[in-house]
């Protein structure tokens, strides 16, 4: 068995995060099957994966920034990436919670009384396990217990009566937590109505016994599975379902709830102030519940249920700056209500594609797709790709990335969908206008190979381009930039420079039309002149016979203008 250092290191904390996403994967169904609470929703599993994800892709970078030097991430680096990453991608309440569980380790192991030392000793990772247990609770509005919020107050409670290495530390901290887990029932009557442990604690019992992995380099035996009550037989599983039915149909939500409950989720993250933070937590207690807040040094991630999604957005608009707006409806008979929904029935095609505006999503969303929204700097997790592939309920499932670096993501979020037994043809879209392309010929009713094909030759046979406007002097394949200047690319690389963003457009598309064409499309974002659709459009008419042009409005896409042709 190879060695593994009893310390909590960099690397550590790298492997950390890796082997907590793979068991989070693996529990992933067991975990959403036993939701209850606050919502009996059925996606704290999936949104535990995800933000766990979220805070490995950020420590990878972190690797990766590095390079194949012999200089490695300070475990200062790998903690605040970790803790970033997860405060960036926490989805739903206990995702929101792990976030800050992992942000109140990171500043312990990346300051304080660790300081920047290489590595972390079994007392640092007592102090870690305490400092993020306190901070997750003071997040809360409400804490409640036999939640996640427990679970994690035994396992540090456990860390400090055990002396030793970071191995010893973290083990006593996953038994605890496994006790605390098998005891949640007891302390909340929904989860021993329903006959299920709490989900988010399961979840936090598995990044726990991930972390004795990473520690000791030795997987734990899954000692809380003989205490839960729930197995992850498919029988247990279906029992378990069928509990949570029971209970949402009583409306049961919390102990002492009402029937029915707020109408909407909202989660965004938002640049404000300590002060301004303060005052947004009351405001949003009066406006719902489940308020989570977590973050700080001036970006936090908000998380409540409202009745009132605009007033809970609003709130964070006068604190500060919002982004990354998520809000969910439960819906009309949902967990709250008790309305009993029929099964829907599967599709049997669909198409998944990453598009880049909110403008492009309302287009493919109307031609059928099921869309994933990648805003600039934010590419989609292969998660959020699974989760789509999930949402569009069909047999088979068309996946366009839309973009080049988006492939081996989405090649990754295919497998998993394969594996849960959905047919998946991934097609290497590089460009929304490729996609655009891709879904113009599509056509269900075709065998699914000889769709894909027919797809996949309309998205070969479309050349792409954009326009963006250069933030810094670099080197390209046109030659030297400056920041401010226009860049025109082709097929991904600098084709044009200019200082006008309509007459580089218009030389780029000469570029391009010099080859062939029958069909330009342009798609335009908010960023680029009034003018310039018109502009370009006028011009394709008087200098190319034949030539069809098709304008779509992308809204916030990154690019002031994609162009494909055909």
């Amino acid at each position: 068995m190879a060695q593994v250092p009893q310390t909590l290191d960099a690397l550590a904390v790298r492997t950390w995060c890796g082997l907590a996403l793979r068991a989070l994967g693996r529990a992933r169904e067991e975990i959403d099957a036993i939701n209850v609470y606050p919502v009996a929703d059925g996606d704290t599993g999936t949104n535990l994966y995800l933000t766990v994800e979220s805070a490995a892709t950020a420590v990878e970078a972190v690797f990766a920034g590095y390079g194949t030097g012999t200089e490695e991430p300070s475990l200062a680096d790998a903690a605040r990436a970790m803790a970033h990453g997860a405060l960036i991608g926490a989805r739903g309440n206990s995702g929101t919670i792990l976030a800050q569980l992992l942000r109140g380790m990171a500043q312990v192991l990346a300051g304080g009384e660790a300081g920047e030392a290489s590595h972390c000793d079994g007392a640092g990772l007592r102090r870690a396990l305490r400092h993020a247990a306190d901070s997750a609770r003071r997040a809360v509005a409400h804490p409640v217990e036999g939640t996640v919020l427990t679970v994690a107050a035994a396992a540090a409670a456990a860390a400090e009566e055990m002396e030793g290495d970071c191995g010893a530390v973290a083990r006593a901290a996953y038994e605890g937590a496994g006790l605390a887990l098998a005891q949640t029932p007891d302390r909340l009557a929904v989860l021993r109505r329903a006959g299920v442990v709490d989900a988010g604690g399961r979840g936090l019992v598995t990044v726990l016994g991930a972390l004795v992995e990473a520690c000791t380099g030795e997987a734990v035996n899954e000692i809380t599975r003989a205490r839960e009550t729930v197995r992850e037989s498919a029988a247990a599983v279906a029992e378990a379902h069928a509990r949570v039915e029971a209970v949402s149909g009583a409306g049961a939500c919390a102990d002492g709830a009402e029937d029915d409950g707020p109408a909407y989720e909202v989660i965004y993250l938002l640049e404000a102030g300590d002060e301004a933070v303060a005052r947004l937590r009351a405001r949003l207690d009066a406006l719902g519940d489940s308020l989570v807040v977590v973050g700080g040094d001036g970006l936090w991630n908000v998380h409540v249920h409202v009745d009132d999604a605009g007033a809970a957005v609003e709130a964070g608009v006068e604190a500060g700056r919002p982004y990354r707006i998520r809000i969910t409806h439960f819906g009309a008979g949902d967990v709250h209500t008790g309305g009993e929904r029929p099964p829907r029935e599967r599709a049997q095609r669909a198409v998944v594609a990453v598009v880049p505006g909110e403008g492009l999503a309302g287009l493919y969303g109307e031609a059928g797709a099921t869309t994933v929204l990648a805003r600039p700097g934010e590419p989609p997790a292969s998660g959020e790709l699974v989760q789509a592939v999930r949402r569009a309920h069909a047999r088979e499932v068309v996946l366009l990335p839309n973009d080049a670096e988006l492939r081996h993501t989405a090649a990754a979020a295919a497998e998993q969908a394969r594996a849960e037994g959905i047919r998946v043809a991934l097609i290497p879209t590089r460009s929304a206008v490729q996609g655009i392309a891709a879904l113009a010929v599509h056509e269900p009713e075709r065998r699914f190979d000889e769709d894909v094909v027919q797809m996949t030759s309309a998205a070969g046979a479309t050349r792409y381009a954009e326009v963006i406007v250069a933030e810094r002097q670099s080197w390209t394949s046109a030659g030297i930039c400056q920041a401010g200047d226009v860049l025109g690319l082709i097929d991904g690389d600098v084709a044009v420079i200019g200082p006008d963003l309509t007459a580089t457009a218009e030389t780029l598309l000469d570029r391009m039309l010099r080859s062939g064409g029958e069909l330009v499309t342009l798609v335009v974002g908010d960023e680029a002149p009034e003018s310039v659709a018109a502009h370009l459009e006028t011009h394709v008419r008087e200098s190319y016979l034949a030539v069809d042009t098709l304008v779509y409005r992308g809204g916030r896409q990154g690019s002031p203008l994609l162009i494909g042709v055909e």
